[in-house]
């Protein structure tokens, strides 16, 4: 029976996976927002869901 650490695990192994073969395909030195694109078309072909963009408020020192 899959308890839902095991799904999370698997789940993990999927992206990790994912994310070896963009790197292993375009290799090194490329810009952050190629590598995100790649990703995303990756995970979209192995039907894992995704959110390419995100904001995350922050706080450093004070300022926002």
């Amino acid at each position: 029976m899959s308890t839902e650490k095991d799904m999370a695990d698997l789940l993990t192994e999927q992206i990790i996976s994912a994310v070896i073969d963009v790197h292993r395909i375009l290799g090194p030195g490329l810009l952050e927002s190629i590598y995100e694109e790649a990703l995303c078309y990756e995970l979209s072909l192995r039907s894992i869901p995704y959110n390419s963009v995100f904001s995350a408020n922050s706080v450093v020192k004070k300022v926002r």
